[in-house]
């Protein structure tokens, strides 16, 4: 019996027929990044891992990916980069810690918190801003006139 390629995963080679979405997680620290790692792969999420930004910069140029998360004591250029490329990924930075509650971030800008408290909506979290992204990504373009 040969397996059906995910269409979604962007990679076809896979194993698993359900990977919704491959994902690059960017992060220095080896617990929060094998947590989310494993979190992010029992919700069926396809997870390369990087934990520098000149890895991060290699995976990028080699693969595609739906979502780059990326640790927010990374360099922005890794995230900048990963929004030039062709196929315009979703990028979000992840924190270990509760958010503040001063205020919201700024337009096009994601934060995603990890803390305890809120495992429970990383999952919805990451899809939502995967469907953003693809939202914005297929939309028709207006016509000039």
């Amino acid at each position: 019996m040969q397996k059906v390629p995910s269409l979604l995963s962007g990679n076809s080679g896979s194993n698993r027929a359900l990977d919704l979405a491959r994902v690059l997680l960017v992060h220095g620290d080896l617990a929060p990044r094998l947590a989310l790692q494993t979190i992010l792969q029992a919700g069926g999420y396809a997870v390369d891992v990087a934990a520098s930004p000149a890895e991060a910069l290699s995976k990028l140029d080699e693969g595609r990916y739906s979502l780059v998360l990326s640790d927010t004591n990374v360099p922005r250029n890794v995230l900048a980069y990963a929004r030039v490329k062709d196929y315009r990924p979703a990028t979000a930075q992840v924190t270990s810690y509760e958010p503040s509650r001063k205020g919201r971030p700024a337009p096009g800008r994601h934060n995603l918190s990890i803390y305890t408290e809120n495992l429970p909506n990383l999952l919805e979290e990451v899809a939502e801003l995967i469907g953003l992204r693809a939202c914005r990504r297929y939309r028709p373009l207006r016509s000039a006139v």
